[in-house]
């Protein structure tokens, strides 16, 4: 981390862009020469940076991976959800954009480009440096960049002119935003705003951030509606059984029980099928298909009298740079849900800390102040959605019934590599001489 000042993008209304502009390659620069420079990067650039460094991406000339073919990106995009939120992105960034003199640019969780839709003069340059549909804009094939660095921090980022680490795409500005899945928190892939340097403008960051979460909250909503539709069909079904049973969605969610006190989402395995099923946080259940979901009624006979966690176990992989999961397996079945960067931190901790941590130690982990525990909590919250009854608290820990793993990177300075929390960054420490 930087102890000097870093540069203050925001500041850019005060100063000339062509003045900002010299200022960041010098501080590129003298980064990539191993010198200190007399202002730092932002921090997200700095990470971002230090990574291209890492895996070697050459910092003078840009690289191109072979553009998808027209079949395959259709196929992507009939594949992709975003495909249903494209009015939203369009009506909340097309008008500014085309004034603006920007495009707008729609890529999936891989980085590659599905839709492309701006100014056209600035769309002819595009094609120029290789921003075309198709393209892959991943952070480790083109550098630092809007769509590939908020890919892997999983948050808003702006990198204006030279904060590209390749000095082939100076002469731009890109700002990008993720949009996940409110169903399972899967990356679904980026909303990106690019244009000529000189267009820059601070309130970018703010608008593109803004419509990616009206985005995501269309998402919601329509998950919501559909809830509602599982609803009306589970209700009378439930209302003539005996027992205990839930209705869900494809993804788990509730929509309706009896018997049971209800919960927001029950975790499923990746194929479940018309029959008998063993779910770790249910127990043995009958399965039955509903319309646009599941009816679960547990078998009362052989309800699991052991802990929750018995018999279960948990993997927590954060092995990978840009992509952390938690796999649960019981019996024959299994379930996978990606992690967001907070939630990686999260089960990392506790899967360290079997014994647990108490939200004050949590938070002293991931914020270095202990006072932050309302946040804590609030994450810890959205985590128990999906791992339910593995997840004690007071301490917060694993259950202890639970068989739980870690997965690590080979090298620890690679752990989480987007991370700033306390604990992580000592846990990276082990790895320097």
């Amino acid at each position: 981390m930087n102890t000097y000042a870093s540069f203050d993008l925001e500041r850019l209304t005060a100063v000339k862009t062509a003045q900002a502009a010299r200022l960041l390659r010098e501080v590129r620069d003298a980064r990539i020469a191993g010198e200190r420079p007399r202002v730092g990067p932002r921090p997200e650039i700095g990470a971002s940076w230090d990574r291209m460094l890492a895996s070697g991406v050459d910092p003078e000339h840009d690289f191109r991976s072979g553009v998808l073919s027209t079949d395959e990106v259709e196929r992507r995009r009939q594949a992709s959800p975003l495909r249903h939120v494209l009015p939203v992105l369009r009506e909340g960034l097309l008008s500014v954009a085309d004034v603006a003199q920007h495009i707008m640019v729609v890529a999936d969780a891989e980085g590659r480009l599905l839709w492309r839709e701006g100014n056209r003069s600035v769309l002819r340059m595009a094609d120029g440096h290789g921003f075309e549909i198709g393209a892959d804009w991943r952070e480790n094939i083109v550098g630092t960049n809007g769509v590939g660095t908020a890919l892997v921090a999983r948050r808003p980022v702006q990198v204006f002119s030279a904060e590209h680490f390749v000095r082939t795409h100076h002469r731009w500005t890109c700002t990008g935003a993720p949009i996940s899945d409110p169903r399972n928190g899967r990356l679904l892939g980026v909303v990106d705003i690019s244009g000529p340097l000189d267009t820059m403008h601070p309130a970018t960051l703010a608008l593109v951030c803004s419509v990616a979460k009206l985005a995501e909250a269309r998402l919601r909503e329509a998950h919501l509606t559909a809830l509602d539709r599982l609803r009306s069909v589970a209700a009378p079904v439930l209302a003539r059984m005996d027992g205990r049973a839930v209705a869900v969605d494809g993804h788990g969610w509730t929509a309706a029980v009896t018997g049971m006190p209800p919960v927001d989402r029950i975790a499923l395995p990746k194929s479940l099928a018309d029959g008998r099923s063993w779910l770790p946080t249910l127990g043995m259940c009958t399965v039955a298909p509903l319309p646009g979901g599941w009816l679960l009624r547990l078998d009362e006979e052989e309800r699991d009298v052991a802990g929750p966690g018995a018999g279960t176990r948990v993997v927590v992989d954060v092995a990978g740079p840009h992509r952390w999961t938690v796999a649960v397996t019981g019996s024959a079945d299994c379930w996978t849900h990606e992690l967001s960067p907070r939630h990686a931190e999260l089960l990392y901790l506790l899967a360290v800390h079997r014994s647990g941590r108490t939200a004050a130690g949590l938070a002293a982990d991931l914020f270095g102040d202990p006072a932050r525990t309302v946040t804590v909590r609030a994450e810890l919250s959205r985590v128990r959605r999906y791992l339910g009854g593995l997840l004690a608290h007071r301490p917060y820990r694993f259950h202890e019934d639970t068989d739980v793993q870690l997965l690590l990177p080979e090298d620890p300075s690679r752990l989480l590599p987007h991370s700033l929390a306390p604990a992580v960054l000592r846990a990276r420490a082990v790895a320097e001489p």
